[in-house]
């Protein structure tokens, strides 16, 4: 099982998009600072999951979701949630 992921900073709001296999082990390596780009920005989130059956669509639902189109989704999709956080 693959999963997509969105993770909104409580520092900043900023959100980060990624996708792994073992979400709960993912969002504790962000808590902790091991990964890089969000080690600066937490503690995070987690305000929205998906799960796929495959890496390809996994990959690419990731690949939308950080582009213009899937930006405007994701307001969409979590517009009253992101106001409350």
């Amino acid at each position: 099982m693959y999963f997509v992921y969105i993770l909104k900073s409580e520092k900043n709001g900023k959100l980060y998009k990624g996708l792994t296999t073992n979400l709960e082990r993912r969002i504790k390596e962000h808590q902790s600072g091991k990964s890089e780009f969000t080690s600066n920005n937490g503690p995070w989130k987690l305000v929205y999951y998906e799960a796929f059956l495959s890496k390809i669509d996994a990959r690419e639902e990731e690949k939308f979701l950080k582009s213009g189109k899937g930006r405007e989704r994701i307001k969409f999709l979590l517009s009253d949630l992101l106001k409350k956080i």
